[in-house]
């Protein structure tokens, strides 16, 4: 048979719920617009395309001419629309209704506005579990992509990756084809050439082959360097113009078409699985180094190619244990996916219901649940959204369910899928989540009337990439090379920045330091816990008054080995933006001082502007919230951000020590490794000494001062928050 081959072109064009209005416009210049005015003139060439619903929302608004260039393309026979969920989650995080449900928003979105209704889908991350098949086939797709990687682990060779394949699940069949990872590390990276005579190895060996690249759209303009190469240097038209001169046996087609054309290979059950990358950052840090240091030490060895299909990471669900703040955002999540079931069920307003169904849908977009190459997890801007989002559906929720004044509540269940009961404590204004079994610590502190989490925080742990950066920056190379192989600094002095927290970045962690304790040992993660308080569990009574409820917590534990009891309470009241957080220390020795010191720390405030700033209790300002401050012999501190619009205030009933502090960690972006300020620590302390009965107590007021916003924020305010 003569040799000839069909090439699917899949791109994914996405951007995440909550990125900067310029950085949606930026890629639109640099990767989007640019992509499709190179390839539009080149008539007998196809593409699949996938654009995600929070890009497509904003195209639709900033940039409707595109979408026409797109919708006439898609008439002619040249683009093929792929679906997908709308917001871009990871498919096996969510409930089953909730895939099903995305899927079939998104599809119903792109028929009403593009008039294609898409029969293949994109798999966001290509993260894949054999359930998903039966949710897919049920929303109405067909077929989708994933790596040729998850195809090896299964146990199948490169040469019986040259079509498509049929997996199944309780009796739904899906179709699969193998993405290239070959192909996804040739293009753009290197010259057209390279990509053609691969192509034509495996159509010599296979005639017939459907080869599959399938990957990001921004890498053709937004990733570093690759504007210039792919079109200044003319890369993408040197590629357009060889499968032109090849096009008599290498066929350029759709993925739809290309399955109309050809049957499929076989039947194949794949592993839980996702792009080799991607199970490599899912490890535990200890455990990738590891990983890292096996697989260059085999890679050398004669059986290695033999070895390696068997060989990957771990699994992307394992992001919830690797951040705890991942799984914070998790279990928030299905916290209203569960009320706005029970909403459903209860017959409540349809209208409404669709309103929150799309913030919950919003508030699932993956980026920030995960981190590897890109900043992800590590960016506050996109968690700060994703929570906007969740608290806006759990507000309105209760709107529906419980209309009118409600008063304040107190419920505990186990919110956080960790064995233990958590405290949920809510009024019209406030929801503050307390976890007694860890420290007693509360570990959401949610603003209603801004729709802020103020304690979207993010510990500063060790990731691998860190000996990268003790390493110092790398010799500049000429090569454009993927995000993957880059090493470069953001920032002089990086390293300077590494410190590392013992406990999560949440507030009222409450800690013993040593008496020369100071803010630059503290701030730096130098200092050593004296007390047994900060992590352990406290015991738990719930009260409940006519217009407060309160949560009271206990522990019998020690510091310097000295027997102590600390009790702690947290007040809240009906129609109040204020909580009250009290603190009782019992059997302090009285020949002993003790440092004890109060952790809170702020999220969504940043440094590095005038209108983010901070107050004493007089309204006098102190400096901008990346400012450290030492103060003595205060009696409070305000925080205030002009822009979110919102003051928090915090007096206290004696005098007191204060250290404040940035906290920023050092994470790895598609453009480098840069500094990223995560949020402002606030720790009042004392050195303790007891009353005649060993006893000693102190009470701190905080207030939440916010601008009313009545409607729910824009699109616009939404992408920028």
């Amino acid at each position: 048979m003569k040799s000839h081959a069909t090439l699917c072109l899949v791109l994914h064009n996405h951007q995440p719920i909550g990125n900067f209005d310029g950085v949606f416009e930026q890629a639109y210049q640099d990767s989007y617009l640019p992509f499709l005015d190179v390839f539009e003139p080149y008539e007998s060439l196809q593409i699949s395309l996938h654009t995600s619903g929070p890009l497509m929302l904003w195209l639709a608004e900033q940039h409707p001419e595109y979408l026409d260039r797109i919708r006439m393309l898609v008439d002619a026979g040249r683009i093929e629309i792929i679906g997908g969920p709308q917001y871009e989650p990871i498919l096996t995080m969510l409930p089953s209704r909730d895939r099903i449900g995305q899927i079939q928003a998104y599809s119903a979105w792109l028929e009403r506005n593009l008039g294609a209704a898409p029969t293949g889908m994109w798999m966001p991350e290509r993260v894949w579990e054999s359930c998903l098949a039966k949710d897919i086939v049920d929303s109405g797709i067909k077929y989708t992509v994933l790596d040729d990687f998850h195809f090896r682990a299964a146990g199948l060779e490169d040469d019986q990756l040259t079509s498509y394949y049929l997996t199944e699940d309780d009796g739904r069949i899906l179709k699969i084809f193998p993405g290239s990872e070959h192909l996804r590390y040739t293009i753009p990276f290197q010259p057209a050439q390279q990509t053609i005579d691969h192509c034509r190895q495996i159509a010599d060996k296979s005639p017939g082959a459907i080869l599959t690249f399938g990957d990001d759209g921004e890498k053709f303009g937004t990733w570093p360097d690759t504007k210039s190469h792919v079109y200044e240097d003319g890369w993408l038209r040197s590629f357009f113009d060889a499968l032109v001169e090849n096009a008599e046996w290498l066929h350029t087609k759709t993925l739809g078409h290309a399955l109309r054309q050809a049957e499929p290979a076989g039947k194949v059950y794949l592993p839980d699985c996702s792009y080799r990358e991607m199970t490599e950052w899912a490890l535990p840090v200890e455990a990738q180094t590891r990983f890292d240091d096996v697989i260059h030490a085999m890679e050398s060895h004669q059986r290695w190619r033999d070895l390696k299909s068997f060989v990957r990471g771990g699994y992307w669900r394992n992001f919830k244990t690797k951040y705890d703040e991942t799984n914070e955002m998790y279990a928030r999540m299905m916290h209203v996916s569960r009320r706005l079931l029970d909403a459903e069920e209860a017959g409540a307003d349809a209208g409404e219901l669709s309103v929150i169904r799309d913030h919950l849908y919003r508030g699932q977009c993956n980026c920030p649940y995960w981190h590897g190459a890109f900043g992800g997890i590590y960016l506050p801007h996109l968690r700060n959204a994703i929570f906007n989002h969740l608290i806006e559906a759990d507000t309105r929720l209760d709107n529906v369910m419980n209309p009118g004044p409600t008063g304040v509540q107190a419920t505990a269940e186990d919110y956080n899928f960790d064995g233990l009961q958590e405290v949920k404590l809510s009024n019209n204004r406030l929801c503050v989540w307390v976890a007694p079994a860890r420290g007693g610590r509360i570990y959401e502190f949610d603003v209603r009337t801004i729709r802020h989490n103020l304690l979207a925080t993010l510990q500063r742990r060790p990731e691998n990439y860190h000996q990268k950066v003790l390493k110092g920056p790398s010799k500049d190379s000429e090569e454009v090379s993927s995000i993957h192989d880059r090493i470069v600094f953001k920032q002089e002095n990086l390293d300077q920045h590494l410190h590392y927290d013992k406990f999560p970045r949440k507030s009222l962690m409450d800690h013993f330091y040593d008496v020369d304790a100071t803010l630059e040992t503290v701030s730096s993660g130098e200092t050593m816990e004296r007390g047994d308080f900060v992590d352990l569990p406290y015991e738990t009574k719930l009260r409940r008054g006519s217009d407060r409820v309160q949560v009271q917590m206990r522990r019998d534990g020690n510091a310097w080995g000295i027997p102590l009891t600390i009790t702690k309470a947290v007040t809240m009241f009906a129609d109040s933006n204020r909580i009250l957080l009290t603190y009782l220390l019992e059997n302090l020795p009285p020949e002993k001082t003790l440092h004890f010191g109060i952790e809170m720390n702020f999220a969504g405030l940043p440094a590095g502007a005038d209108d983010r700033y901070f107050s004493d209790i007089e309204g006098k300002q102190l400096g901008q919230l990346g400012t450290k401050l030492d103060l003595s012999e205060v009696l409070g501190l305000s925080l205030s951000d002009r822009w979110l619009g919102i003051d928090v205030s915090l007096e206290i009933d004696r005098p007191s020590g204060i250290w404040a502090y940035p906290v920023e960690t050092v994470s790895q972006s598609e453009a480098g490794f840069e500094l990223v300020h995560q949020s402002v620590c606030v720790q009042p302390h004392w050195l303790v000494h007891g009353d005649a009965d060993g006893r000693w107590s102190v009470e701190i007021e905080m207030t939440t001062a916010c601008e009313e916003q009545t409607e729910t924020l824009s699109e616009e305010q939404v992408i920028r928050l």
